[in-house]
This record gives C-alpha cells, sequence and structure tokens, in this order.
C-alpha cells in the first residue's frame, strides 16, 4: 500500500501541546510549593509533567517519517542530520551555559568551561534524534522494533549488572551516573541547586531508552500516513498504546517507572500514553472536523525549537536581573503579585501559565509574519 504525504493536523497540533505544555513545566512561578501536576515525580513514580519531554521526541519521531523521503541520496541524508544534530546539541550546550556569567559577592564572574553542564534536554534530543533517524532510514519497520526491544531490554541488564549492589535504580547507585562521572566528569553533571551531588536526568546511557521513543513516534507517523484518516487508525492507536501503558505497569513491578533514570518501563509506558493521545486527537480533528482551539496548538508547533529556546533563554534572565540586592525579577513578580493574588500552589500555575501566553504571543508574531524558524 503507498504511504501519503499528506500532513496531518493532528500531528502538528501535538507537538505544539507539547511545546506548550513544556514551557508551563519548565517555568513555575516562586515563593510556594509548585502545582503537584507540575512537579516531576520525586524518583520512582510518574506525574503529567513526566510525559511532556518523552513526547517531544515522540514528535520528532513522527516528524521523521515525513521528511526521510525527501532525501535524494544517502550521502544528503548524513549531511542533513548530521548538521542538525550537531546544532541543536550546541544549542543546548550554549543554553545552559548561558548568560556566561555569574554573580560573585563583589560583581560578576565567568562562567567556566569546565564547570559547564555538557549533557541537557536539547542535546538528549540531537542524539536521541540522530541515532534514531539512522535506525529508521537504513532498517525495516520490523527491525527498528527489535533494535528498540534490545535497547530497553539491554539498558535493564545494564544498569542490573553495573550498579551497586541493592542500590542499581538509586540517584548515585546506578550505572548510569558512574559511567556519566568517568566519561564526562563530575564538574559536567547537573547539580540540583548547585549542590554538590552530581546527576545527569539526561545522562548518556539514559538516551538509549529516549531513542526507543523518536522509533515510536516514527512507526506511529509510518503508520498514519499508510492506513490514512481512519476510524481503523484510531482503534489501532489506541489499542496499542493500551497494551503499552498495560505492559509498562505490569513490568513496573520489577523494574519501576522513573522518568530521571528514563527506564525502559518508563519509555514504554510515555509512548503508549502518547499513541493514545494521538489517537484521540486524529478521531476528533481529522474524523470528526473539530477544528476550534487547533490553531493555539499550531502556531506554538510551527516554530517549536526557536520558542522553546526563547522560553528557556528569557527564564535565566528574568532569574539572573535583580531588582533588589538577592531579589530577582522572577521571584519579585511572584512576590508582589502572583503570590498576592493567587497564594500558594494556585499562584505558581498562574504564573507558569501567563509565561507560556507571553512566549505563545512572540510564536504569534512569527506566524502572522510568516517567519518559520528551520534548522
Amino acid at each position: 500500500m503507498a504511504i501519503s504525504t499528506e500532513r496531518f493536523t493532528a500531528l502538528d497540533i501535538f507537538r505544539g501541546m507539547t511545546i506548550c505544555f513544556m514551557i508551563i513545566v519548565n517555568a513555575p512561578g516562586s515563593g510556594a510549593d509548585v502545582w503537584t501536576p507540575l512537579d516531576h515525580a520525586p524518583w520512582i513514580g510518574f506525574t503529567p509533567t513526566d510525559l511532556v519531554f518523552p513526547s517531544f521526541l515522540f514528535a520528532v519521531g513522527n516528524a521523521l517519517s515525513f521528511s526521510k523521503k525527501k532525501f535524494e541520496s544517502d550521502a544528503a541524508f548524513i549531511g542533513k542530520i548530521f548538521k542538525r544534530t550537531v546544532i541543536i546539541f550546541l544549542l543546548g550546550y550554549l543554553m545552559y551555559w548561558f548568560p556566561f556569567f555569574h554573580r560573585v559577592a563583589d560583581g560578576w564572574a565567568f562562567n567556566p568551561l569546565s564547570h559547564t553542564r555538557i549533557m541537557g534536554v536539547l542535546q538528549r534530543i540531537a542524539l536521541c534524534y540522530f541515532f534514531g533517524a539512522l535506525i529508521v532510514h537504513y532498517c525495516s519497520q520490523k527491525t527498528a522494533v527489535i533494535i528498540s526491544g534490545l535497547l530497553l531490554v539491554g539498558y535493564w541488564l545494564f544498569l542490573m549488572l553495573f550498579g551497586e549492589a541493592g542500590k542499581e535504580y538509586t540517584m548515585l547507585g546506578n550505572a548510569g551516573t558512574k559511567l556519566d562521572i568517568v566519561l564526562l566528569g563530575n564538574d559536567h553533571l547537573y547539580h540540583d541547586k548547585g549542590g554538590p551531588i552530581a546527576f545527569d536526568p539526561e545522562g548518556l546511557l539514559s538516551t538509549l531508552t529516549g531513542i526507543v521513543n523518536v522509533i515510536g513516534g516514527f512507526l506511529a507517523g509510518a503508520f498514519i500516513q499508510r492506513k490514512g484518516k481512519t476510524y481503523e487508525t484510531v482503534a489501532k492507536l489506541m489499542m496499542f498504546g493500551g497494551l503499552l501503558i498495560v505492559s509498562a505497569l505490569f513490568l513496573g513491578q520489577f523494574f519501576p517507572i522513573a522518568k530521571k533514570l528514563w527506564t525502559s518501563t518508563f519509555s514504554l509506558l510515555t509512548i503508549g500514553i502518547d499513541l493514545t493521545i494521538l489517537g484521540l486527537l486524529i478521531f476528533v480533528i481529522e474524523i470528526e472536523k473539530v477544528k476550534r482551539g487547533t490553531n493555539f496548538f499550531l502556531i506554538l508547533g510551527r516554530n517549536s525549537l526557536a520558542i522553546y529556546l526563547l522560553s528557556e533563554l528569557l527564564l535565566t534572565v528574568l532569574q539572573t536581573v535583580w531588582v533588589a540586592p538577592k531579589l530577582s525579577f522572577y521571584d519579585w513578580i511572584n512576590q508582589v503579585f502572583y503570590q498576592r493574588v493567587f497564594p500558594g500552589a494556585l499562584g505558581t500555575l498562574v504564573f507558569a501559565i501567563c509565561y507560556m501566553m507571553l512566549c505563545w504571543l512572540v510564536a504569534y508574531v512569527l506566524d502572522k509574519r510568516k517567519i518559520y524558524i528551520k534548522i
């Protein structure tokens, strides 16, 4: 059966929804405990926030299912994905280095490269995109599924064999942290709130299971193109999604679901939820033709990478600029307005939504002027 190259609005809306919620969960207000659904699970477990990042990788795979047919030769394909990988990785690295200076007692000091985080969100996206693209380009879909299974099982075995006995799933006892310290160095890892403990939730080893999320998104996109906007498509997406969710919950008794470790069960669970959401979107938007409100997410999706970068860099600026000694603009606006008008966790939610809307306005202006920033 021929594969259609027709764009599916549901896929574009899925990407826009992912960016929307990624901005919201990354910019909670201060001055109170974060609204619980906007916070990641402390370690083992799952919250709605934990779905955001894997959904972006899933959307990357969706996009691959459309773009891989555009390359005339293997050389063109390799050149394009290598260029994209390097650019996205460097953007992520520079984003964590930004604003390149930090405050000290008597002024400012340069952020040394020797203490700059190497891995991160965009860096993981870059690596998962690169290896996921290679797999789906050179392998059949059946082989891609087999490789996905090997990555999931292999990661599990690696943690069990090389982690600290009895502490294989702990922050400092897991094999991924040990590998990151050896290969990247303690000073190049994530330190929560600048503390002494080095642990990178976007480390090297757990990138293996992130690749599976990209492959899952690709297979879903290829399936949708092959089957079209039909009830069969919706039914099978939701059926496979439900199967993966049940499998993840069952296997979670033996290999816990944990976003910070990106466990194999976490990958299965998030792919299953994304398949279910995508099936629902296709039913509502493509079959039932419900269009009201969809343009809101389409606007974000058309400049997804640029708006994500804007949201992260602007947030850093707000947290760096002081309006009073040791009081950043970020904390000040929460103290004088959001926590007064909406005290407690509600204030953190309202601030996050307002911040997302500010980024959306930038995306709206870019869309109105037909400015689309691509790599």
